[in-house]
């Protein structure tokens, strides 16, 4: 998967650091992977990470791996909208790894098409 053979690779050359189980920085990107249901509870814990880590490690991008995500209700996109409003006053982006068809269409179904980059 791409993940692992990019940013891995990336982390382990240029000391990108591995902050908890779920979150990982390398170089200016904060790697988040998506749980497995990403409802309101789980939204709300992947929200107060990543804004930690953006504000803490001062990341400029954001990587959304779903690779594990099969289930993903509306609070998961207002997540992914919030963070995209925070990383895009900087310049940043978000970007979507490894997503599986069901994820791709709530994504796209739900407008977040100008606002994502797609990672295969």
């Amino acid at each position: 998967m791409f993940m692992s053979s990019f940013f891995m690779q990336k982390m382990l050359k240029t000391g990108g650091k591995k902050v908890e189980e779920k979150f990982q920085i390398v170089d200016n990107y904060l790697i988040v992977k998506v749980p497995e249901e990403l409802d309101h509870h789980q939204s709300v814990m992947v929200r107060q990470n990543a804004d930690k880590y953006l504000l803490d490690e001062r990341v400029e991008h954001l990587v959304f791996d779903f690779e594990k995500t099969r289930f993903m209700d509306s609070s998961g996109i207002g997540m992914i909208v919030g963070r995209y409003k925070k990383v895009s006053c900087f310049g940043g982006k978000i970007l979507i790894a490894n997503a599986g068809e069901r994820i791709k269409k709530i994504l796209s179904l739900s407008g977040l098409e100008g606002m994502i980059e797609w990672i295969d």
